[in-house]
């Protein structure tokens, strides 16, 4: 799609509000407006039945029941609530191990982290592969009964791998521990119809799926909850495990944008985007200069994702020559500005100057033909004056 003038491929970063979705939210703002925990006159009992619609259609994208759909601001504070939220509850049980896969999105890392320095709980990280995908038999030789909870995410954020979420599931649950997963790129790349049966706890991002930012939400299981102390207290919202009034509208986009990807077109829109993404990557392949492909090959991979690694160049002067016509990134939005490589390349074997020659390429299902055509045209030129200014690297 493009922006004005600006071609935007930046998708895993963030996804624009469908139109469907404004639609469904407007009447909430100056309408249908009411407090949904005012429970004494009908415009609260309105915007209250809202809610709770929206959170049948998030169920319904995952396979789950509304009463197991907490509303929060996003992914991270869901990942926050699984983690800390159990952990905290845990403190001074048996079970003291938290496993986390090495390419977690930080606000996962981080969450881990809190709880070996504050609560004394040990962190293990899982290895992966040089594709990115959990390295299971490591995984079966970690877990034990001491293990409280796994967190593995189901698409990863940077490299696109689609993480075999049933086979996770089965060995985790088999030693009694918890399974949480960060969900927040899935609704893109795969079908979730099954997602609740397989997980324990999953965590949903709206704006990663043409929903708004500043609301997400997180399932657990109903016979999890009470084993998770919230991180915001007041009224006692949302069965107690996240106080503060929701916020209507944005429930209401979030819920719009699931019955998005419930939908029985879903399913072709992925397949369309792995063409145009397929695409996108051959006709960079033809370049004269070199690239390769970070990340899994083939169908276990976002269809929208493209992370590729242009040997000869620096990643951070390709982006700059694109400005202002193309939006793309190095990595996760969330961790932008921190002067390091990816901790995702670096985990699946890249070395530190591999990792800063590789850019994301992020489609979306509004990213049409013509929008790659002039994206790889772009490039092309933005790399030939790159070679002409002597900006080659050698290694």
């Amino acid at each position: 799609m493009k922006i004005g003038k600006i071609i935007y491929l930046d998708h895993q970063a963030t996804t624009p509000v469908d139109v469907r979705v404004v639609a469904a939210m407007t009447p909430h703002y100056a309408e249908a407006f009411g407090n949904p925990h005012s429970s004494d006159h009908s415009l609260g009992w309105e915007s209250a039945s809202a809610v709770e619609k929206s959170a049948a259609c998030v169920a319904r994208l995952i396979g789950a029941d509304a009463d197991e759909i907490t509303f929060t601001s996003g992914a991270t504070e869901s990942n926050n609530l699984a983690l800390l939220g159990l952990g905290r509850r845990a403190v001074g049980g048996k079970r003291r191990r938290i496993l986390v896969s090495t390419i977690e999105h930080k606000c996962v890392l981080a969450a881990a982290r809190v709880l070996q320095e504050q609560f004394d709980f040990t962190i293990d990280l899982i290895p992966v592969d040089a594709e990115g995908f959990v390295e299971m038999a490591a995984l079966g030789e970690a877990l034990d009964n001491d293990v409280l909870v796994v967190s593995v995410m189901a698409v990863n954020n940077e490299i696109g791998t689609i993480q075999d979420i049933e086979r996770i599931s089965e060995l985790v649950r088999s030693h009694g521990a918890i399974f949480h997963c960060d969900a927040a790129q899935a609704p893109l790349a795969m079908n979730m119809g099954l997602m609740a049966s397989q997980t324990d706890m999953l965590s949903l991002s709206a704006h990663k799926m043409y929903g708004p930012k500043g609301i997400g939400a997180i399932y657990i299981a109903r016979e999890l909850q009470d084993q998770i102390e919230p991180l915001i207290y007041g009224g006692g919202q949302q069965n107690g495990l996240r106080s503060g009034t929701v916020p209507v509208p944005l429930c209401v986009g979030m819920g719009a944008a699931a019955d998005i990807f419930a939908a029985t077109d879903a399913e072709e829109k992925r397949a369309q985007l792995h063409r145009r993404r397929d695409t996108f990557i051959e006709m960079l392949r033809r370049l004269p200069w070199p690239i390769a492909l970070n990340g899994p090959q083939g169908r276990a991979r976002h269809p929208g994702n493209a992370n590729i690694r242009f040997a000869e160049f620096s990643a951070d002067n390709i982006l700059s020559a694109l400005q202002p016509h193309l939006a793309a990134s190095t990595g996760s939005a969330c961790t932008s500005g921190i002067p390091e490589p990816s901790h995702v390349l670096r985990a699946i074997g890249l070395r530190s100057e591999e990792a800063e020659s590789s850019i994301r390429f992020s489609l979306g299902f509004d990213t049409t033909d013509a929008d790659i055509e002039e994206a790889v045209r772009l490039i092309t030129e933005a790399l030939a004056r790159l070679a002409r200014a002597g900006l080659l690297r050698a290694w």
